[in-house]
């Protein structure tokens, strides 16, 4: 694969407020929500190159949300801003006063997108959510993304994905994890790996994370395994693969569902507060049936053991083996 391949053009937009340097500074700048409070406002377009699993680079664009950069983009720079994205990461404040003028904007830039960069991702974000009554908003979240999903369809991008976000929480974790993970195009192989691994480990799950970051690339359990199994049982009448299949949905269906982005947020607190005390870790042992390890330069598992009485130093040359994999 040529390195032009490996690079990945990723648009952050929004109008100006909406939080969106914050959110890569905590994602990617191992900023806590608290140290984002010293963050000025974007001025222009904030260039940064991140590498991610070794051989891929994200090349994120911060755009400026004020007005006059706004236009600017639209008009004298869409060529230059437009062109050769794979991701636009569209950020909204969800309490905004002008929500027509941001959504306004939000069509503009997929018009640009549908001449320049059509075949590219379209990922909205509703931000600062932890400032709306608990108990409005998923009704805020469902009205807003179903005026976005009509403008997106109108413009030739039928596939929105939104995420409710906030930095006081792990939902952060969740949206970008599955916007980075979008462009990751080996990730058959990842999780193929990881089930292997898991099998032989007798583990009740393994989840992988980007070294840095700490976001989530997959898990040793598909995430859509329920959906799965009920096609399969329709399509067969073997009760061994049924049995089989329907203790594997009830094991998987008493873990937390917010279980990635809850680890992905202690592990980054853990990091940093590693950092400041200049010191880092290779493996972390809990409880005897958690393993937090390093599979390689920038892999990260996380190993949650059915039996806590397995030999430590058993399981640590199984981890020791599995990186040649990784």
């Amino acid at each position: 694969m040529s390195s032009s391949n490996n690079r990945k053009k990723l648009l952050l937009m929004g109008r100006s407020g909406s939080g969106k340097s914050s959110m890569r500074s905590i994602i990617f700048s191992n900023y806590s929500a608290f140290d984002t409070r010293r963050l000025g406002a974007t001025i222009d377009v904030e260039h940064s190159h991140l590498r991610f699993l070794g051989n891929m680079t994200l090349n994120l664009w911060d755009c400026g949300g004020q007005d006059v950069f706004m236009e600017n983009y639209f008009t004298k720079q869409k060529d230059h801003i437009f062109q050769m994205v794979q991701v636009l990461i569209h950020v909204f404040d969800v309490e905004s006063q002008e929500v027509i003028k941001d959504i306004d904007i939000f069509t503009r830039a997929l018009k640009q997108l549908k001449k320049y960069s059509p075949d590219a991702k379209i990922f909205v974000l509703l931000h600062k959510m932890d400032l709306v009554q608990l108990d409005k908003r998923n009704e805020l979240f469902e009205i807003m993304m179903k005026k976005l999903q009509q403008a997106s369809a109108e413009y030739g991008f039928p596939h929105l994905i939104g995420f409710p976000t906030s930095i006081w929480d792990e939902s952060l974790y969740r949206a970008w994890s599955q916007i980075v993970c979008s462009l990751i195009p080996n990730m058959s192989i990842h999780q193929s790996n990881l089930k292997k691994l898991k099998s032989s480990m007798d583990a009740i799950e393994i989840i992988l994370f980007e070294r840095s970051t700490f976001l989530v690339i997959c898990s040793s359990n598909d995430q859509n395994i329920n959906g799965k199994i009920n096609n399969y049982t329709t399509t067969t009448n073997n009760n061994a693969n049924n049995s089989s299949l329907s203790e594997l949905s009830n094991e998987v269906s008493l873990l937390d569902p917010k279980r990635f982005e809850k680890i992905s947020n202690i592990m980054k607190n853990f990091k940093q507060s590693c950092t400041k005390m200049k010191c880092g870790f290779k493996t972390v042992v809990l409880n005897d049936n958690i393993y937090v390890s390093e599979l390689s330069s920038n892999m990260v598992c996380f190993i949650v053991l059915k039996n806590s009485d397995a030999p430590q130093q058993l399981v640590l040359e199984n981890i020791r083996k599995a990186k040649n994999y990784f």
